[in-house]
């Protein structure tokens, strides 16, 4: 890792637990009670109206469950890997494994019956349907621009490359029944 990455890196773990706080992320836990790779936290939609493909309507103020990647824990785990090919599998087992731990999350949450599913934000979304995710883009051009300077840096972090910021973010969405089916 060059000396600028290095020292921008340091700088974002210094960050991320006054970001955690702020943002009112609580931590995914598997069942040995080990930190997983997501941060989740209870959301209204604001976005538009969206069919997901087993006919789940999400509307605007529908809740959510909104996950986050921890991007520090996977900034240092990806800075073993060389190529981007061994970084995006590492991505996706990560994010299989710990969907069933997402599972279990909502299962024991107070508003479970009030949840329509989960959603999350990335540029991260090559593969994402294979795990049962699809992706709409974000029709707001401030908020995807928005999306895509906060990225940014991360992204920079662990890629190496400006050409792979050519991708914009995404939603990935999927219904609350679909994940307890897939891995529920």
């Amino acid at each position: 890792m060059g000396r600028l990455r290095y020292c921008f890196f340091k700088f974002w773990c210094l960050l991320d637990p006054i970001y955690y706080l702020c943002s009112r992320l609580e931590y995914v836990r598997d069942k040995e009670n080990n930190r997983d790779i997501f941060r989740v936290r209870l959301t209204k939609y604001k976005g538009r109206e969206i069919i997901l493909s087993d006919g789940t309507k999400i509307k605007k103020n529908d809740l959510l469950l909104k996950i986050h990647l921890h991007n520090v824990y996977l900034m240092k785990e990806l800075n073993r890997f060389k190529s981007e090919i061994q970084k995006g599998r590492y991505i996706y087992s990560k994010t299989e494994k710990g969907l069933p731990n997402i599972v279990q999350y909502l299962r024991n949450h107070s508003q479970f019956h009030n949840v329509k599913g989960i959603i999350g934000i990335t540029i991260l979304n090559k593969g994402s349907e294979r795990l049962g995710f699809e992706t709409f883009s974000i029709q707001n051009p401030f908020y995807k621009w928005y999306k895509l300077l906060t990225f940014t840096p991360m992204y920079l972090i662990i890629q190496y490359r400006f050409d792979s910021l050519k991708r914009p973010p995404k939603y990935l969405m999927m219904s609350k029944e679909k994940l307890l089916k897939l891995y529920g």
